[in-house]
């Protein structure tokens, strides 16, 4: 008896390796994806700027970093004691007003170098509802929390979403035209927008990413979307908010990631290095026993190699 569907992996050809270069933008979902990158010790750069949940906030990021630009003090406002810049996260957000500005500036400065060096870039889009600022005419990546009458909601189209996304590959290309382009869909829910509008918004997003890499080269289609939906259909792979996957949903899609993306070496280094992340989280019962101070030097001895073999990989 079959009680579950199940999508076919398709391996990849330019799968990542230990000294690969990993840049990830977009939604909450690159940020999960993100963490088990950093946790098993690749060369990654997660959300510059923070979750960036549409296109069109995605491609504006690009631009100011692939072209040098920068911020200034215009490019600030403050609301409720804090700087915020309607470009980025509220998590670069801050009391003092000369710290955004430099984080911002940092971040593009950041972002420029990685683009350049990238291996492979991951941008997941999570929504194509967008928030258009009224009295400045301006399509904002985040609302800070601004009342929403200073706002106009809007669907992009499916032809919006196509141009912004292609937009976003010319900017990346202009810098490194080899590198590998991952696109995937958040498969994080937005039910505030309404379920009607959830499904329409996701649906348009889809199409658009289907229609650009069916023309573009070197760009794939990552379902993590679908691997949620159409797999794991239960609510007990959500948090107790029924709209973020929760760990278990994120382990099996990083899982099924891992055996479309990652080659066969890299797998074995991450095993190596989960054996030391285990060790490092591990809580004696006496720190002073001889068994305990065998443990930590052979521990300190699986550190010391991987960090010879990929001088990248630092422990804290």
């Amino acid at each position: 008896m079959k009680l579950q569907t199940s999508i076919p992996i398709q391996s990849q050809e330019s799968k990542i390796e230990y000294n690969s270069e990993l840049l990830l933008l977009g939604s909450c979902f690159s940020e999960n994806i993100g963490d088990k990158f950093e946790y098993y010790k690749f060369k990654t750069l997660v959300n510059p700027f923070g979750i960036l949940f549409h296109p069109k906030a995605i491609e504006t990021f690009l631009w100011m970093s692939t072209q040098k630009e920068s911020y200034t003090e215009t490019d600030l406002f403050n609301y409720n004691g804090r700087w915020h810049c309607f470009d980025a996260h509220s998590k670069i957000s801050n009391a003092n007003k000369e710290i955004v500005l430099r984080t911002l500036n940092e971040m593009l400065a950041l972002t420029y170098q990685k683009i350049k060096s990238s291996t492979h870039i991951f941008i997941t889009l999570g929504t194509a509802w967008i928030y258009r600022l009224q009295s400045l005419d301006m399509i904002v990546a985040n609302c800070h929390k601004v009342p929403q009458k200073e706002f106009t909601k809007e669907l992009l189209s499916i032809e919006e979403i196509n141009q912004c996304l292609l937009n976003s590959i010319h900017l990346i290309r202009s810098l490194n035209p080899k590198v590998e382009i991952v696109f995937t869909v958040s498969p994080v829910r937005h039910t505030k927008d309404g379920f009607v509008e959830n499904t329409r918004s996701k649906s348009h997003l889809i199409a658009a990413i289907h229609q650009v890499i069916s023309t573009v080269t070197h760009c794939q289609y990552f379902p993590s979307y679908e691997i949620v939906m159409d797999e794991l259909r239960d609510y007990r792979f959500y948090e107790r908010d029924m709209i973020h996957p929760n760990e278990l949903a994120i382990d099996y899609i990083w899982e099924f990631f891992v055996k479309t993306w990652i080659n066969e070496q890299a797998v074995s280094t991450m095993d190596k290095v989960k054996e030391v992340q285990r060790g490092l989280e591990h809580r004696p019962f006496n720190p002073e026993s001889k068994e305990h101070i065998s443990f930590l030097q052979k521990l300190e001895h699986k550190k010391t190699l991987l960090s010879e073999a990929y001088n990248h990989i630092k422990w804290y």
